[in-house]
């Protein structure tokens, strides 16, 4: 069975940063900035002279910079920007910002996403093969791990969350023991619990954030499914019939009681043991029962 204390964990190699804030400004001020310093560049450039030339030039460039360092961002997304190779920062205030135009920006997404893994196939902790598959909630909570602590996130929550499916149909029986335990079938609830941790755990190092996991799919493997199922049914029939039993002999029980208490008539322990065995049969019985009627004494 597994538990809390055997979540793997995932710890991240390397030395890839925590996510900080990069300097940015407002993208409109340096829009006004550009276009001003556009207009006047084409003025100078009516003038005569070289002087106002290599000035217009020069102011040409500056807007290009102040154009080139400008960046959109939408809501529940980043950018995660680099200067040279070099981790600069995150920008997460939306609308237009400015940044440094020599900087490199990635557009990643913070939004909550959906991932439904696909039916795996497995042996449970008893060595019956089932089929398992669930869905699980998740965001990035680091853009900077998310960006440089793994190659591909995404593929990397895929693959995380699979395995961590496997490990827990692995570590688990379908059914509960006759000794009692966790099991898939009937401890839902807990071992989602379990999941999202051990999902949770995988995924850390990535910066990923596991908002919620269901289990979506839980059955025997076809090849085994009829057989189960017929286990299940002989289980179903033997506790009906032991709950009947009990129902019956306290019935008989109660009969014998009034009989006794009112007087209606005295038995041997002959008849007493013929007419129990009569009860029993017409109350335990998956058939009605044909009634005989006794014309001579009681003992005939």
């Amino acid at each position: 069975m597994v538990t809390t204390e055997d979540v793997v964990v995932v710890s991240p190699t390397g030395t890839s940063p925590d996510e900080r804030v990069a300097w940015s400004t407002s993208g409109y001020l340096a829009v006004l900035g550009g276009l001003v310093l556009v207009a006047v560049g084409i003025w100078l450039c009516t003038l005569q002279g070289a002087g106002a030339h290599w000035a217009a030039a020069a102011l040409f460039v500056v807007a290009t910079l102040l154009f080139v360092g400008l960046t959109s961002v939408q809501p529940g997304q980043a950018r995660v920007v680099t200067l040279f190779g070099r981790y600069a920062g995150t920008v997460r205030m939306t609308g237009l910002r400015w940044v440094n135009p020599f900087t490199a920006r990635r557009q990643i997404s913070l939004r909550i996403r959906n991932h439904e893994s696909t039916t795996v196939k497995v042996n449970d902790a008893e060595g019956n093969p089932i089929e398992m598959a669930a869905v699980m909630v998740w965001q990035v909570r680091d853009s900077a791990r998310a960006m440089f602590a793994v190659d591909d996130f995404v593929t990397f929550v895929v693959t995380q969350a699979e395995t961590a499916i496997r490990h827990i149909a692995n570590t688990t029986p379908y059914e509960a023991p006759s000794s009692g335990g966790l099991s898939l079938r009937d401890d839902t609830d807990q071992v989602t619990r379990l999941l999202a941790a051990e999902i949770a755990a995988r995924v850390a190092a990535a910066g990923v954030e596991v908002v919620e996991a269901r289990i979506t799919r839980l059955s025997y493997a076809p090849e085994i499914a009829q057989v189960m199922l017929q286990r299940q049914q002989a289980g179903a029939v033997v506790a009906a019939r032991s709950r009947i039993v009990d129902g019956a002999v306290g019935m008989v029980q109660m009969a014998l009681n009034r009989l006794a208490e009112e007087d209606i008539v005295e038995l041997d322990e002959e008849r007493k043991a013929t007419m129990v065995s009569n009860l029993l049969v017409v109350l335990c019985g998956d058939r009605g029962t044909q009634p005989v009627v006794n014309i001579g004494s009681l003992y005939q």
